[in-house]
């Protein structure tokens, strides 16, 4: 069966989560002393002083426990999702953050994903060899539209893309179908002819398999994908690859 589409999960697949590892082996510490992130500047305006080793686990344990539960929601603002996680984590400190001061947060954490989350080495010439080939290309993330388009802004991606599905415009996040079938629908593409490439065996692979679409699923070593924290999810991906450049050779067999 042709491959005339394929459809790509944002962070861990065009970019990689390696940041989230470092800052969970010790870069959050310098976080939590109020170095620019949005941690640190709740606990200046708070007042509020701690071992940066304690802030980190309390962060880390708020991050564990909303994020679990909102990846089981089909679906929800990732603003939400962190109004929550720090309501949580400082709550576990004795302290609440109003309205002014959680937006304050959001844009600083904002800014920081867009400033620190690496596009992956081989992203752009992996899109332009399939674009080059007549592949329709599109972006379906699990991601708020004030995040993904300033991300596909920065890194110049709008040219090699044909179209972007955010999980707020479809009002659906992976794996519930909807956002799939949104993409799909916005693509004229059948189903049959479109791979979904993404890192989540939950999210992208069991979700592309729920309305038949195949698969690639992009594995980075030692890197835990968010929102799976404790979640055991059996999927079979169509392929698995560790570089987005494998995608052309998949295609170029497929299409003959």
């Amino acid at each position: 069966m042709q491959i005339k589409g394929v459809f790509f999960d944002l962070g861990g697949t065009l970019f990689s989560y390696k940041f989230m590892a470092a800052k969970r082996q010790g870069a959050d510490k310098a976080a939590a002393r109020g170095m620019g992130s949005g941690i640190g500047l709740v606990l200046e305006r708070l007042g509020i002083a701690a071992e940066p080793a304690e802030i980190s686990r309390l962060w880390g344990a708020a991050n564990r426990h909303v994020g679990q539960r909102f990846g089981a929601k089909s679906y929800f603002l990732h603003r939400d999702l962190f109004r929550e996680t720090l309501s949580y984590f400082l709550a576990q400190l004795g302290h609440s953050a109003d309205d002014k001061l959680f937006d304050q947060f959001h844009i600083r954490q904002r800014d920081a994903l867009l400033d620190h989350m690496p596009i992956r080495q081989e992203c752009c010439f992996a899109l332009q060899q399939l674009k080059d080939r007549g592949v329709y290309l599109s972006i379906v993330s699990n991601i708020d539209d004030d995040y993904l388009y300033p991300i596909v802004g920065k890194h110049h991606l709008g040219h090699l893309l044909n179209d972007c599905t955010s999980s707020e415009e479809a009002r659906s996040c992976k794996p519930d179908p909807g956002i799939f079938e949104c993409a799909l629908a916005k693509s004229g593409l059948d189903v049959s002819q479109v791979l979904f490439v993404g890192d989540s065996l939950q999210h992208d692979v069991a979700g592309a398999a729920a309305i038949g679409m195949r698969s690639a699923h992009i594995v980075e070593e030692g890197i835990e994908t968010p929102l799976t924290h404790g979640l055991t999810v059996t999927a079979d991906p169509t392929y698995v690859i560790h570089e987005l450049t494998e995608l052309v050779d998949i295609v170029e067999r497929c299409n003959g």
